[in-house]
This record gives structure tokens, C-alpha cells and sequence, in this order.
């Protein structure tokens, strides 16, 4: 098979000249249509044919046309046209695509109420100072606090955020919100005229927690524990705060829930606040990360934009 060294290769401009001509009838119209003089186009087709060694063109008094032997090879040049035409596409959409892809996970109460203002605030600063090709492309992994760990530790993810008290070794942390727990039920329920309740009337009045390894329910277990008093066992989880706020809501259960997930819904009183003297549930929400590794730019970047918006 005869090889071609790159100083031989078919100009592409003279290729598209050719495929031109023959997709317009004629040189005239092959030049008007690539915005060159016609003298130029003529000149283009004559060097071409001298370069291939091919009679392309059939020239009459009434004008040129492609030889069959043109045609054919016209044919073959529009699929090099083509093929460009790709290549420069995909290139573009490499150039469009953001520069950096980042997975972080984050724990229920993190991922609902306060990762969507520091992706917020990273897009905003984004949009401002860099190119939008420049902001990293982020998956917000959800689990709860036990998981997240575990995915950060594996390096499956380079951030994590948590609401658990303890950390695993291997992790290295920085606090980026406080936030408390608090008790919640119905309007409805028996309790929503009260101010306050014991620990044991929580403890026996229909009370619904989060599963083992959230955030929520290990702080919850620590606080009773200061106190010398352990969760029932076979109390009803649930796998999500709305399902909680669910229970409360329509099933008559109890809760503890973040401050952060029922502000909004205690303000308009669809559901009621309730203290329990003597039980401390204040914690603080981590950010966590593999120690040993060095985070990429834009896992800097969403860790940046949570220290700015932290308290």
C-alpha cells in the first residue's frame, strides 16, 4: 500500500475548492460560495489537478466542468471534509465541557439545606471571575454520615460532609456550620400546647428516629447518654428527614430533627418545637477529607465557598 509522508498531504482549502465545485455546478459558484475571487478558484482547481496528477476538470468555451475522474475524487474529499468537520466539533465541545469533575458526598440534613448554597456561591463566584468552562462539574453523592466516611476513605469521593460527633482515623477535618437538634411534633398532637417535656416522656411517646450511622441519631444517643439514659430498642427509622417530618406531621410521632430542616416548617406552624431540659443536641457539621491526599482545584474551590458561608 503506497504511504503518503505529511509534506505530500492535499492541502484541506484545495479539497474544499473541489468538493465546492461540485456541489455548486460550477467554478464560478464554488467561489462566490467560498468567498474567493474566481481567478483565485481556477488557479486553486489547476494546481490541484497538477498536484494529484489527475485531469479533475473538462474546460469548454462555455465553461468547466468536473471530469468523472473529478467527481470521484470529490467524493473522496468530501468525507476528509467531513471528517474535519467533526474533529473541529468535538475539539469545541471538549473546550465547552467544564474543566474538572469533582464527587463529593454529604450527609442528608448537609445535602438539603446547606450544600445548595455553597454550589450557589461557587457558581456566582464562577460566573464573575473565570470562564464557566472553568467551574468544576460537581456529583453530590447522598448517604448519611457513616457512609460518607467510608466513601471519603476509599477515595470514591473527595470531600465529605458530615454531622457525626466521631470521626475514623485517616480523616482530617474543619469544621463548617453549628447547628442543634430539636424536638418536633403535629399541631395535632397531644403535646403541641406544651413548652417543654421530660427525657422519659420523649422516650416512651411515640418517639421515630434516623437509621444507625446518621449524624442525627448518634448525636441524639450521645445526648441521652450524658444524661445515663439509651434510646428504647425497636423504635420505627427512617431512612430520610422527610420521612420523619412525614410521621410527625400525619402519623402523631415524635422526633428530633436538625433546626436546620424544620425552621421553615415550624414558622408556619406546621409543626411544633418542643424543649427538653437537661438534653444538650448542639453539634457541628464537618467537612472531611483523606488525610495524606491533596485536594484538586476545585474540591478547594467548594470547600472555600462552604468555609465563607460556615457559622
Amino acid at each position: 500500500m503506497a504511504s503518503t509522508s505529511r509534506d505530500h498531504r492535499t492541502p484541506l482549502g484545495a479539497l474544499e475548492l473541489l468538493v465546492a465545485t461540485d456541489s455548486h455546478g460550477s467554478i464560478s459558484a464554488a467561489a462566490r460560495a467560498l468567498g474567493v475571487a474566481q481567478p483565485t478558484a481556477s488557479a486553486g482547481l489547476r494546481a490541484l489537478e497538477r498536484r494529484l496528477g489527475l485531469e479533475l476538470l473538462e474546460r469548454t468555451t462555455r465553461g468547466a466542468r468536473l471530469t468523472e475522474t473529478g467527481r470521484a475524487t470529490a467524493a473522496w474529499a468530501r468525507e476528509v471534509i467531513d471528517a474535519s468537520d467533526r474533529f473541529e466539533t468535538s475539539v469545541a465541545s471538549l473546550r465547552e465541557q467544564p474543566a474538572e469533575r469533582v464527587r463529593v458526598a454529604a450527609s442528608l440534613t448537609v445535602a438539603e439545606y446547606l450544600a445548595p448554597r455553597w454550589l450557589a456561591r461557587l457558581a456566582l463566584t464562577d460566573a464573575s471571575a473565570r470562564s464557566p468552562r472553568d467551574a468544576p462539574d460537581v456529583e453530590l453523592v447522598v448517604r448519611n454520615s457513616t457512609e460518607v466516611t467510608s466513601l471519603v476513605l476509599a477515595g470514591d469521593v473527595e470531600l465529605g460532609f458530615v454531622e457525626s460527633a466521631t470521626l475514623r482515623r485517616g480523616l482530617r477535618s474543619r469544621t463548617v456550620a453549628h447547628d442543634e437538634l430539636v424536638v418536633v411534633v403535629g399541631p395535632g398532637h397531644r403535646w403541641a400546647r406544651r413548652s417543654a417535656l421530660r427525657v422519659d416522656e420523649l422516650l416512651s411517646g411515640g418517639l421515630v428516629v434516623r437509621e444507625g450511622g446518621s449524624g442525627t441519631r448518634e448525636t441524639l444517643e450521645r445526648g441521652l447518654a450524658t444524661l445515663g439514659e439509651r434510646l428504647p430498642d425497636h423504635l420505627p427509622y427512617l431512612g430520610s428527614t422527610a420521612a420523619l417530618k412525614t410521621a410527625v406531621q400525619h402519623g402523631g410521632a415524635v422526633a428530633v430533627l436538625s433546626s436546620l430542616a424544620v425552621a421553615d416548617d415550624v414558622a408556619r406552624g406546621a409543626l411544633v418545637r418542643l424543649a427538653v431540659p437537661g438534653l444538650e443536641l448542639g453539634r457541628r457539621l464537618r467537612m472531611v477529607w483523606k488525610d495524606g491526599t491533596a485536594l484538586s482545584s476545585g474540591a478547594r474551590r467548594i470547600a472555600a465557598a462552604a468555609n465563607a458561608t460556615a457559622g
